[in-house]
């Protein structure tokens, strides 16, 4: 068996760890508690107005004209390029869908002489907005579930315990740190939550299969030493694809626009901290639950003819 690139003892510093990612789930849980999420208009309702300009436009004026026309509690954002506007208004705004979204165009338009060009007019009504509500913390509970005991039938059933903590840390860390630095939630960050749970349980899987594999190898070594030797072993396929999918997301936080900056971001935070729970949360666990190699190694068959 080829030795591991890496020699680093990370169960040595399971417990300095573990209380970082308490700490940080307790952040998480305190911001979801006390700021709570930044709804966006996919779950509160209301109205969603999309516009082209002949040009790019700043944000500043485009929310100085609706101020104007009394829209003063629009959010917008550019959508694609800086002369592709939406315009989000909140449920509770006077007016019917058609009324807001000729109030908006007029008010954007002035000044254009008609180039000014509507693109999309979309309602979300608030009933709709809290069937959504329910219908995504299901899902990442169903997700969830369905993970661990997909875990548990190929691996073996301890195994499970660990898939399922550390796939809830990442979920609420991801969505807590959305509370704390007020990032419009809507189904787009959905979506990135739902992704970080699937990137989070490959790289879970891929160490799990190697702890497998090892507990046959090293007979003779403690579940500790397995667990170590399996992280290392697969560090430097870790390190290559967190490093991969940073770099394509970075851009995006930076780059990408107010449309999918959310879920970049979602994302970016989602990532780093799957990666950090696979070795921290995933792989620790499995040392309170008493697996060893006893466990993972088939009996010999009784009434097994010798040649």
């Amino acid at each position: 068996m080829a030795q591991p690139t890496f020699k680093i003892d990370f169960m040595r510093y399971a417990p300095v760890m573990l209380a970082l990612s308490g700490m940080l789930v307790l952040i998480s849980v305190i911001a979801l508690a006390t700021r709570g999420l930044n709804f966006g208009v996919d779950f509160t309702g209301g109205t969603l107005v999309e516009v082209q300009y002949p040009a790019p436009v700043e944000l500043d004026q485009v929310q100085a004209a609706l101020a104007g026309r009394g829209l003063d509690k629009a959010i917008v954002q550019y959508f694609g390029t800086r002369s592709e506007v939406l315009v989000r208004i909140p449920a509770g705004a006077a007016g019917s869908t058609g009324e807001l979204s000729t109030r908006v165009l007029e008010a954007l338009d002035a000044g254009h002489q008609g180039q000014v060009a509507l693109k999309r007019v979309e309602f979300v009504g608030p009933q709709v907005g809290d069937e959504l509500v329910t219908n995504a913390s299901l899902a990442l509970l169903y997700a969830i579930l369905a993970i661990g005991a997909y875990v548990a039938f190929r691996f073996e059933y301890r195994f499970a315990f660990g898939a399922i903590v550390s796939l809830a840390h990442d979920a609420i860390i991801t969505v807590g740190f959305c509370a704390l630095l007020g990032i419009e939630f809507d189904l787009t960050v959905v979506a990135a939550v739902l992704t970080v749970i699937g990137y989070s349980i490959n790289d879970t899987v891929v160490i799990y299969d190697r702890i497998r594999e090892n507990f046959p190898r090293m007979r003779k070594a403690t579940t500790r030493e397995v667990i170590n030797r399996s992280v290392n072993e697969t560090m430097t396929r870790t390190i290559a694809t967190t490093a991969t999918v940073v770099l394509a997301l970075l851009p995006l936080v930076l780059f990408g626009g107010d449309a999918i900056h959310g879920f970049s971001l979602a994302m970016l935070i989602g990532v780093l901290a799957g990666v950090y729970s696979t070795i921290y949360v995933a792989s620790w666990s499995l040392l309170p639950t008493g697996l060893s190699s006893r466990d993972m190694i088939p009996p010999p068959k009784e009434n097994a003819q010798t040649p």
